[in-house]
């Protein structure tokens, strides 16, 4: 293993790009720790560990942990997601901007700028929302330190260019880098927290937190921690694979073709980007729950949006149904996007391969879509198992919160309703983002040593073999 990591030093090409990305990750993780100008640290912890549990904790995930400090990076790359969800959107919806991406490099740039202006647009939304947010008195003191009009427009351009830097930091780390620079992003604020999540762990070990059942507790958790691992890694490699035939064909004075291969389909061909997508939608609303409606009582305490909100907060039947449909959904629109049947139908075809038993053209287009159909559901819900499992652990699922039908659920276990209170640390949406991210970008790296002839990190992955020269 010490040898196959050496051989990433060895190229020059690779090394420059992990350590351009390590340097750029470096730079992320600087600026997590310089604050926004104004703000009353005190003041905001209190108001973090008030509204502990709420959705608030979706948004501080996706800015690796820069909301509850309110740094300069505090809104993270949830604009930019929002973003590139909206321009993803319009361009099944909105032929115009379909005919633009299918331009070719052009039009790709094309659409990459309009993000990036939304993007900003969407910043300078939220960051205004956080800063009245932040601005109003909660229990007689203020969590600002300045004047009210002095902080907002401050606070503002602040938080409004953290994004646009997080936006940049992404872009350079994908095109000069390894892997995917908005995920790697994500995944260094979540690690970042390991040390803390360990020492939380130990300290709940020694001091016997759960009484005599702390032992059998942590051994649970740590098992659970790892079974999870391994079934996101089982089902992150798992493919469905269709075999291809091509003819033989003669080339010049070569005979061509004639050979067997497999076209694999992953399971989960989304990867993370359906649960990214599904916990951006779904943690807007909390940028205006603690706003106030026309200078009277925030929003989520008045009568007619505080339902609405208290609904859709996390732990609620509501919003877990409706992160459900969202992960199915994204994962159906998302594969839809990256995944065309119809080109790699009219690709076979023009090379002279075929599925066996399936008619070229139509008909295999139509095979591989009802596969790609029937996979992308279980992958969906493999999703949601990942999602919901922490949830369980943590605050449970308040079905006797349901309206009408609540007293049904009274009689359910404790730990159904109100959870284990257990600190599973990686959550679901962050588990599956670290495994996942990781993956790629150890794969990425791979095929990079595989493609200089160098061995891979996994078993079977050999080293490549050239031909002789004569």
């Amino acid at each position: 293993m010490f040898e196959k990591i050496a051989n990433i030093f060895k190229i020059p090409d690779l090394r420059i790009r992990l350590l351009f990305t390590l340097g750029l990750l470096a730079v992320y993780r600087i600026g997590a720790h310089v604050p926004t100008p104004g703000i009353d640290p005190k003041a905001l912890a209190q108001f973090f560990n008030q509204n502990a549990g709420s959705a608030l904790g979706l948004v501080d995930l996706f800015s690796g942990g820069n909301l509850r400090k309110l740094t300069i990076f505090a809104l993270g790359i949830m604009p930019y997601i929002t973003a590139s969800i909206i321009f993803q959107l319009l361009t099944v919806i909105y032929e115009p901007l379909a005919k633009l991406q299918k331009e070719g490099e052009i039009g790709r740039r094309k659409i990459t700028q309009w993000t990036r202006y939304v993007t900003v647009l969407l910043g300078i939304v939220q960051s205004t929302t956080i800063a009245l947010t932040l601005t109003q008195t909660n229990a007689g003191a203020s969590m600002v330190t300045m004047s009210r009009w002095g902080f907002i427009p401050l606070c503002v351009l602040t938080l409004t260019a953290g994004t646009a830097f997080i936006m940049w930091l992404g872009e350079q780390i994908t095109e000069r880098g390894i892997g995917n620079g908005m995920s790697l992003l994500i995944f260094t604020g979540i690690v970042d927290g390991l040390p803390k999540g360990v020492a939380d762990l130990y300290t709940k070990a020694t001091t016997g937190a759960w009484g005599a059942f702390t032992p059998i507790a942590i051994l649970i958790l740590l098992t659970l921690m790892v079974g999870v691992v391994a079934f996101i890694i089982f089902v992150e490699r798992s493919e469905r694979r269709i075999p291809v035939q091509y003819a033989k064909r003669i080339v010049g004075r070569r005979m061509m073709g004639g050979q067997s291969t497999h076209l694999p389909l992953k399971v989960n061909s989304g990867g993370v980007m359906p649960v990214i997508f599904a916990s951006s939608i779904l943690s807007a609303p909390l940028l205006f729950s603690g706003m106030s409606l026309f200078g009277s009582a925030k929003l989520s305490e008045t009568s007619y949006f505080g339902p609405i909100l208290r609904a859709i907060a996390p732990g609620e039947p509501l919003y877990e149904l409706t992160f459900i449909l969202a992960i199915i959904f994204f994962a159906y629109f998302y594969i839809s996007i990256v995944f065309r049947p119809d080109d790699i139908a009219d690709n076979m075809r023009k090379y002279g391969g075929f599925i066996p038993g399936i008619r070229p053209g139509r008909r295999t287009s139509d095979f591989i879509n009802d596969v790609l159909t029937r996979i992308t559901l279980v992958g969906a819900l493999y999703l949601c198992i990942i999602q919901f499992i922490p949830t369980f652990l943590i605050s449970g699922i308040k079905f006797n919160h349901l309206p009408l039908v609540g007293g049904l659920f009274e009689r359910m276990p404790v730990w159904v309703t109100s959870g284990l209170g257990v600190n599973f640390y990686f959550g679901g949406t962050s588990l599956l983002i670290v495994v996942g991210v990781a993956m790629d970008t150890i794969q990425q790296i791979e095929s990079q040593l595989i493609m200089r002839h160098y061995d891979g990190f996994s078993p079977k992955s050999g080293r490549i073999r050239g031909r002789r020269s004569w």
